[in-house]
Order: C-alpha cells, then sequence, then structure tokens
C-alpha cells in the first residue's frame, strides 16, 4: 500500500485535497437545492443531496486512511507537508502538516461524519440542502484546524468551523435553538476574539527584521524564544481561554448542554465526537508547544480544573431527567481526564490524554446515535418514561450496554485505557487531585448504571400502550453502529495502534515543554 501511494505522489496532495472535497461536496449539494423553483420542491428532492453529501464523507474518509499507511510513525516532525503563499503583504501562508497528533484527529473527523449523516438521515425534513452544505463546510473547517502550520490559517479555520455550527442549531434544533445558538456563538466568538488578539501579537512580535512583514508560521513561532515572562503569561490566558471554552472546562462549559440537547442528532455526534477535541488539541499545539513556560505555570491549576470537570460533571449528570443532558454532562466529566494528563507533564499522562480525546469521541458518538434512535421513535428523551426496553428491543440494548459500559471505563473496552494512563501519569506529580479525581469514575459508573437499568431494565412503561413503535435496529442504524462498536472493543484490548501513532509527536511535545527534561517513548510507560 505504502509503494502504491508514493507512486501517485499521495503526500503531495492529500491535504488540500482533505480540505477541497467537502467544499466542492458543499457546492453540489447547494446547486441541487438550488436547481429546484421552490423549498418545498427541493425538500421533496432531497434523497439525492443526502446521497451526494454520504459518498463526499466516504470519499473523504477513504482519502484520509491513505495517511495511515502513508505516515512513518518512526520519524519525527511534520510529514505530507504542503505550502504555498497565501496573503503575502500580511506574511499569511497556506501551510498544512500532520503529525501522529494530527493525524489521530483528522480520521476521528473523517470516520464521524459519514456515521452522523446516516445516524440523521430520517431527522432533518426541511431545508435538507441548506443543512448538508453548512455540514460539509463545517467538516473543511474541522480539518483546517488539524492540519494548519500557519496560526493564521489556524484561526481562519476555526471561525469557519462556527459559522456553520451556529446556523444548524439555530434552525434544525429544537423548541429552545435560538438560544442555543446564541450562547453557543457567543462563548466561542469572545474567546475566538481573543486568540485573534494573540495570534496577531505572536505574528507581529515575530515579524521579519528586514520588511516587518509579520510572520505566523508554527514552526517559526515554536522555535522562537522572545517573548517576556509577563508577554508569555497574557498570551497564554488568552489562548486558554479560548480552548478552554472548547473543551469545555468548568466554569466555561454550560453552553454545551443546551447546544447537545437542541441540536439535531448528527450535530451532537459532531460535537462530542470532534469539536470538544479542538479544545485539548489547541491546548496542546499551541499553549504547550509555542508558549511553554507559562504552561508550566498554570500546570497545577489546569489539573485542579480538570479534577473540577471530572466529579462536577458527573454530579451534574446524575441529577439529569433528560438522556441526552445526561450524556451531554458526561462529556464534561470525561474531558477533565485530558486536562489532567496534560498537566502532568509525563508521557503517560499526554498519551492518556490522545487516548482519551480519541475514545471519548468514539464512544460519545456512539450514546448520542442510540439517544437519537429512541428519541425518532419516542419522540422524548425523559429517562423515566421508559422502562423495559432490553425485552422490547434486544439488540439496541446490546449496543446499547455496550456503550454505557465502555463511556464507564470497564476494562477490555476502550474507554478504560486512556482513564488509566492519565491516572498513572499524573499520579507521581498530583497525587492528592488524582486521589480526589478519582472518585470520578465511582460516580461516572454509578451513573451510567443507574441510567442503564432505568431504560433497558425493570417492568415495560404501561403508559406506552402500542410496543409496536419500538421497533429494534433497522438496517441503516445498526450499520452507523457496528464500526464504532468494533472500535470500542479492538482498541479497548489492544491500542498499541494509536498509542504508537502518536508516540514520536508526543514525545517532541513534552521534550519542548519541559526543557528536554520529559520522559520518552512508549517503553517508559508510565
Amino acid at each position: 500500500m505504502a509503494e502504491f501511494l508514493d507512486s501517485i505522489h499521495y503526500n503531495a496532495w492529500v491535504l488540500p485535497a482533505l480540505l477541497l472535497i467537502p467544499l466542492i461536496g458543499a457546492v453540489i449539494v447547494w446547486a441541487m437545492g438550488a436547481g429546484y423553483g421552490t423549498r418545498t420542491e427541493a425538500d421533496a428532492h432531497a434523497a439525492g443531496a443526502k446521497h451526494v453529501a454520504l459518498w463526499t464523507f466516504i470519499v473523504e474518509f477513504v482519502v484520509s486512511t491513505g495517511l495511515w499507511w502513508s505516515f512513518n510513525v518512526a520519524s519525527s516532525g511534520w510529514q505530507a507537508g504542503f505550502d504555498t503563499p497565501w496573503i503575502p503583504t500580511w506574511g499569511v501562508r497556506f501551510s498544512l502538516g500532520v503529525d501522529g497528533i494530527s493525524l489521530m484527529l483528522i480520521l476521528l473527523t473523517t470516520l464521524t461524519m459519514p456515521l452522523a449523516v446516516l445516524g440523521g438521515w430520517t431527522a432533518i425534513k426541511s431545508k435538507v440542502h441548506s443543512y448538508l452544505t453548512l455540514l460539509l463546510v463545517l467538516t473543511a473547517g474541522m480539518l483546517g484546524v488539524f492540519v494548519a502550520r500557519d496560526l493564521f490559517l489556524f484561526y481562519v479555520a476555526w471561525e469557519v468551523m462556527l459559522v456553520p455550527m451556529y446556523f444548524i442549531i439555530g434552525v434544525w434544533g429544537g423548541e429552545r435553538r435560538i438560544y442555543a445558538s446564541l450562547k453557543f456563538f457567543i462563548y466561542t466568538m469572545v474567546g475566538s476574539l481573543l486568540m485573534l488578539v494573540a495570534i496577531i501579537y505572536l505574528g507581529v512580535h515575530n515579524a521579519d527584521p528586514m520588511t516587518g512583514i509579520p510572520n505566523f508560521s508554527y514552526d517559526a513561532l515554536l522555535a522562537a524564544h522572545t517573548l517576556s515572562s509577563t508577554a508569555s503569561v497574557w498570551l497564554f490566558l488568552a489562548f486558554f481561554l479560548a480552548f478552554a471554552v472548547k473543551v469545555p472546562m468548568f466554569p466555561f462549559h454550560t453552553w454545551l448542554p443546551d447546544a447537545h440537547v437542541e441540536a439535531p442528532t448528527a450535530i451532537s455526534v459532531i460535537l462530542a465526537g470532534v469539536l470538544l477535541k479542538m479544545g485539548t488539541y489547541g491546548l496542546m499545539r499551541v499553549n504547550m508547544a509555542i508558549l511553554p513556560d507559562a504552561t508550566q505555570w498554570a500546570a497545577t491549576t489546569m489539573a485542579v480544573f480538570g479534577a473540577i470537570n471530572i466529579l462536577y460533571g458527573a454530579l451534574c449528570a446524575f441529577a439529569q431527567r433528560d438522556l441526552k443532558k445526561l450524556v451531554a454532562y458526561s462529556s464534561v466529566s470525561h474531558m477533565g481526564f485530558c486536562l489532567v494528563g496534560l498537566a502532568a507533564f509525563t508521557h503517560s499522562g499526554f498519551a492518556g490524554a490522545m487516548m482519551q480525546m480519541f475514545n471519548h469521541g468514539t464512544i460519545t458518538a456512539m450514546l448520542f446515535l442510540l439517544v437519537g434512535v429512541i428519541y425518532d421513535r419516542a419522540h422524548t428523551r425523559e429517562i423515566a418514561r421508559f422502562g423495559g426496553l432490553a425485552a422490547q428491543m434486544p439488540r439496541y440494548a446490546a449496543v446499547f450496554g455496550l456503550a454505557f459500559m465502555a463511556s464507564l471505563g470497564l476494562p477490555g473496552l476502550s474507554g478504560f485505557i486512556g482513564e488509566v494512563l492519565v491516572f498513572l501519569g499524573a499520579f507521581p506529580v498530583y497525587r492528592t487531585i488524582v486521589i480526589v479525581a478519582s472518585l470520578g469514575v465511582v460516580l461516572t459508573a454509578a451513573y451510567h448504571l443507574w441510567a442503564l437499568q432505568r431504560v433497558l431494565l425493570g417492568p415495560w412503561n404501561q403508559a406506552w400502550s402500542d410496543r409496536r413503535i419500538f421497533g429494534d435496529l433497522t438496517a441503516r442504524e445498526t450499520l452507523t453502529l457496528l464500526p464504532l462498536c468494533a472500535i470500542v472493543i479492538v482498541l479497548g484490548f489492544y491500542p498499541m495502534p494509536l498509542l504508537s501513532l502518536v508516540d514520536h509527536g508526543l514525545g517532541d511535545l513534552l521534550r519542548h515543554v519541559t526543557g528536554g527534561h520529559g520522559a520518552g517513548a512508549l517503553a517508559s510507560l508510565p
């Protein structure tokens, strides 16, 4: 496979192609909708647009999988690079590249998108072409964040991602969709503006001394060591706020439950599966790499807030009556593990954070898809309205049980490995914080088992006199869930492919942030 990819010069064009494919698909889908005289006619012929969008995402996934084969895990630094001037007078370049860290998240994104479209196949009934167009543009923005090697390009991709999400929640969401979309937009925009100020400062501060043209190159900023301590701290705080909103970190998390509850199923899958990972990715790629001294200054505080996330999210999940909101608060809790792992500055902590990011993306995508299945049938997500579904929907119950067990961190499933690596890496550094955070594992098991028992077990709720509406998983729903089930099981027993993928990237980052004193490679785990 590697020889074939070399023969077609795959690495030379793959990254621009990954950004271009969804944009081409967006133009085609939009043109299909514009070809009908009225919106009613367009909605009546929406099936064709759905198939175009789905196949666009499948092509995107197939093209991206070549990176797995062409990527050299034994090599450090960027691979599959692409670089060309974009706005020369501002010093902005269209510079792309991947390392193991970004490649893992690219594959998570391209895997999630076709499954999200399939999972929400019947949920969107109006303005379908517009919805799918925005979904495709959103994909280009998310991938742009993960492949950008220029901070200005990084910011543009970050903002491109914001606009489609705002409109999708605001137009196709639930009853309180306007409130949820505005809250999401305001929280994200405030952080983004601070990030823009910080990026401009860095670019101007590292400008070419001869021409005065700013330099936003990630590699140049990585090598620069000219910032004062005060400037580093303020820049760190500006970037950190933008990324903390996305994580989401307490107390900047309140937009997430509202957005999840009001968003269509596909958007909840994308929010939890991919968008939250942009916060932790930004912390690693920008705060930790470019501002290592300020990161060390803030490390203990970041670990404390990670522990707060774990416990607060779990306690809030306990109090939820809405199944979708329970899963949303579980995301707040699980992303806290990433903060604790990153703050430890150990290879195990970093590896655990990365595994938690990927595994949370696949497991929570499963959970939101499963919530969407019963919502499509019952048009309610209230936990108290269910009971006894295991006897009525046995295949659904099996997948539901698998997803919940993976989410609570059962050994042998993928949710376990990230948490245990985080604790192994962080315990020597933050013993008290890790001991307190470990209580979240107990709480997580408790609220997951409580919800599972209320939904699947016990007597049938007699309020549902017609059981026929609760048909078991359809072929489409099964096809959507099976790939995620396979990943959860395989990575639970054998996580080494992903750990090997990110090993050198995490090692480089760790040595940079610790001044060359970080622990080395997989052989040194924990």
